[in-house]
């Protein structure tokens, strides 16, 4: 079942603000920030060192929380990483980068991944013309994805345009801020990939 409660409250959890409520993650009205400790009765203890295990769980957690998938999600996309050539937690998260959800965060037509989430749920987008409604749907080199018409006066999109001349896309990913449009250019690159998680700790986890 996938989590519904506070953002913030997972940040917390893991001792790592994840981004995961857009500019207010940053800002002065962000939990993470005005209680920087555990959730729960005893968040203010000192936490104890965590063991080899705890260490990888805690990296599961990280990634899971980040990109809003459950185990099973991750567990498959380890899965098929370690059946290709290359580094299999750089494999990992390209796989998880080319998901529709972050891409459309990626391209800063969403302010974090959950309202991404949101917007492809609705069926707000369109890839190559067709209307996809799957978070999880993994773009390929040469999609094109835009806002269904029908959508674009919502309130979600207000103002787009303005904030994506403040927006610095990855490489990998040709955004027309005028047409509201992203292509995919390529596939991540290494130097594409978020630096925040030990995918070391990951793999090993799933490599027992």
């Amino acid at each position: 079942m996938r989590y519904t409660g506070p953002k913030e409250k997972l940040s917390r959890k893991v001792g790592e603000n994840l981004g995961l409520k857009a500019e207010r993650s940053f800002s002065p009205k962000s939990s993470f920030l005005k209680k920087p400790y555990r959730p729960g009765q005893h968040g203010k203890a000192r936490r104890r060192a965590l063991s080899e295990f705890g260490s990888q769980l805690l990296e599961k957690q990280k990634i899971k929380f980040t990109y809003g998938i459950n185990e099973k999600q991750l567990k498959k996309c380890f899965d098929e990483a370690k059946q290709r050539k290359g580094i299999t937690g750089n494999l990992m998260l390209s796989i998880l980068e080319r998901r529709l959800d972050n891409v459309i965060y990626r391209s800063g037509f969403a302010g974090s991944r959950s309202i991404s989430r949101q917007t492809v749920n609705h069926g707000h987008f369109l890839v190559n013309n067709k209307k996809v409604a799957i978070p999880s749907y993994r773009v390929e080199i040469g999609d094109i994805i835009n806002i269904k018409p029908q959508s674009r006066p919502k309130q979600i999109f207000f103002d787009l345009i303005n904030k994506l001349k403040k927006h610095e896309a990855p490489l990998w990913l040709l955004i027309d801020k005028k047409n509201l449009e992203i292509k995919i250019k390529g596939n991540p690159e290494d130097n594409d990939l978020p630096k925040n998680f030990n995918m070391n700790l990951i793999v090993a986890f799933y490599s027992k």
